[in-house]
């Protein structure tokens, strides 16, 4: 991916017109998808979550987004706002290519797209990395937002992230963390699949499997380490 594309991703007003469906990028063969996922949801909980994705939207996007997302959502049992897809495939280009303010907002950035590549995520549209399941984020929409942030974050800033969400830029200083996450967040009375998924339909959780939701997923080899090392224990 060369440098002008990042700098479209890590700079470019993505939300000043609606982008142009990636027709292209989702008809690629050789890709594959994630399963359709169960959408446990009643009428008025369908419709929240089809408000829970369009708060990332100008309001004047709104009612031509809606019946999109709608159709995603019963078509995919998830909204994937795939619209907002990148139309050309995700490669993550060295780090001095990566213009940030800060050289760790430029790794994190390195990283996410790493993630994302489809030479190395299992279900890459669907933003899956491994696992069946094991999300970088909820959706597009996410993806483009918190490059965006990871554009302008200065040394004195964090970005907090829940599910995928970024809840935006906090003060902070040059000592502490770029970026906070926290994914599945379930209260544990209530954490059942049933729930899960209900709650994964309505875009307010996703589950990050133990690396893709935080940007570090290093391949097969960190399962064989793992592996390894709870059958030595």
């Amino acid at each position: 991916m060369d440098t002008l594309k990042i700098g479209c991703l890590l700079q470019g007003n993505f939300l000043a017109k609606l982008p142009c469906y990636p027709h292209e990028q989702r008809n690629k063969p050789n890709i594959q998808h994630a399963p359709i996922r169960s959408v446990p949801l009643n009428k008025e909980e369908i419709k929240l979550a089809v408000k829970n994705i369009l708060r990332y939207v100008p309001s004047r996007f709104h009612k031509e987004l809606a019946g999109e997302f709608l159709e995603e959502l019963k078509t995919y049992g998830h909204i994937y706002a795939y619209r907002f897809m990148p139309n050309f495939d995700i490669k993550a280009p060295p780090i001095d290519q990566i213009k940030c303010s800060n050289r760790q907002a430029a790794a994190i950035v390195l990283m996410i797209l790493n993630n994302l590549d489809p030479d190395i995520a299992q279900f890459p549209q669907e933003l899956v990395t491994y696992g069946g399941n094991g999300q970088v984020f909820s959706n597009w929409i996410q993806f483009r937002l918190t490059l965006r942030y990871l554009g302008e974050m200065d040394e004195n800033q964090t970005l907090i992230m829940n599910s995928g969400h970024p809840q935006g830029l906090f003060p902070s200083h040059a000592d502490a963390p770029r970026m906070v996450i926290s994914n599945g967040m379930m209260i544990p009375n209530y954490s059942t699949k049933e729930l899960y998924d209900k709650y994964f339909a309505l875009g307010v959780t996703m589950y990050g499997q133990m690396t893709a939701g935080s940007f570090c997923y290093i391949g097969p080899q960190g399962i064989v380490h793992g592996t390894t090392v709870s059958s030595i224990c």
